[in-house]
Formats: C-alpha cells, structure tokens, sequence
C-alpha cells in the first residue's frame, strides 16, 4: 500500500474524474477545500525545511506568514 500523501491538486482532479464527492459538494466548494489543503501543505513544507534552522521568534506562524505574503491576495 502506498503511503505518500497527493497534493490539493490532485485531491482536486480525482474528486471531479471519479465523481466521488455528495451532492451537496459543489465545484466551488471542492475548489476552495483544495486551496485549503494546498494552503496546509505549504505551510508544513515551509515549517518542515526550518525545523532545523535557528529559533526564530514565532516559529509557529512563521509558515502562515510566508504563504500569506506570497500566495494570498487581498
């Protein structure tokens, strides 16, 4: 069995192609869920490459902060 966690992307594409979201799902609320989940795949990926670096002064938002300045608009 294969361990590896998909990208929002491809949560996205498998969603619409197999038809396997309810009928209360619609195309914008599975677009927004996966922009949700791209957003907390940055955000970990960006906390998991410091994890090792120096303390920094608010480490746990440190993540959020990066993906809101360079992915969020306003």
């Amino acid at each position: 069995m294969n361990n590896k966690e998909i990208t929002a992307i491809e949560w996205f594409y498998t969603k619409l192609i197999t038809g396997k979201f309810t009928g209360n799902d619609t195309i914008e609320f599975l677009y927004e869920t996966a922009k949700e989940k791209e957003k907390e795949q940055i955000i970990e990926t960006w906390h998991n490459g410091y994890e090792n670096q120096s303390p920094m002064l608010d480490e746990d938002n440190c993540g959020e902060q990066y993906y809101n300045e360079t992915y969020k608009s306003e």
